[in-house]
């Protein structure tokens, strides 16, 4: 169920812009931006509650262009119940929580864990989590992913934390589904050169 929800979700997508601790309009002006380069998912992150603003303001501004948004840095079942209530349509969060995929599931979202281990990838696997989060991605590196689809090439990655427009093409060469770029999106030109990497590989 999680693979095919996910597989849907992203499509063809190769990026999604993750929009963190900004105020609402900031966040909705970013998100249509996103959208008009071609970079169809994004996600904002509700660690706080003071963020489900933004993500209900992402959600209603991405209803109107037939887009839909993701709740990110999901901890906690509290954390689940406030991401579907604001009509996020996945959740996220930066490490493996059985309870909090199970939480998200029950709502009907699917939920992208973070893992950093095959050891946690095992796990998220046997879970029936075909699709995981890699965080911090840039800690791992590409070659990490190239290392775990030898025995694991069922699962698939979208690699967070530390990623931007330099960088993240080498990520998609490693076999990587998806980079998730945040914080790097204080640069204006981020999304410029990101959308770059949103046409398909040749």
């Amino acid at each position: 169920m999680t693979t095919a929800d996910f597989d849907h979700i992203f499509g063809g997508a190769r990026v999604m812009a993750i929009l963190r601790g900004l105020p609402v309009a900031e966040t909705v002006r970013l998100a249509e931006r996103a959208w008009d380069l071609g970079i169809d998912v994004v996600e904002v992150p509700v660690a706080t509650a003071d963020a489900v603003p933004s993500l209900r303001a992402a959600v209603e501004a991405g209803a109107e262009r037939g887009r839909i948004v993701g709740a990110g840095t999901v901890l906690d079942v509290a954390q689940v119940v406030a991401a579907a209530d604001a009509g996020a349509a996945f959740t996220v969060a930066p490490g493996l929580d059985l309870a909090v995929a199970d939480a998200a599931a029950a709502r009907g979202l699917p939920h992208l864990p973070g893992v950093a281990t095959p050891t946690e990838a095992q796990q998220a696997l046997r879970h029936g989590l075909t699709w995981l989060k890699a965080f911090p991605a840039i800690s791992l590196g590409p070659a990490w992913f190239k290392a775990v689809a030898g025995p694991l090439p069922q699962l698939r990655f979208v690699a967070t934390g530390g990623l931007d427009a330099g960088n993240a093409a080498a990520f998609l060469q490693a076999g990587v589904r998806v980079v998730a770029v945040g914080s790097a999106l204080s640069d204006p030109n981020q999304l410029d050169r990101l959308a770059e990497l949103t046409k398909p590989a040749t």
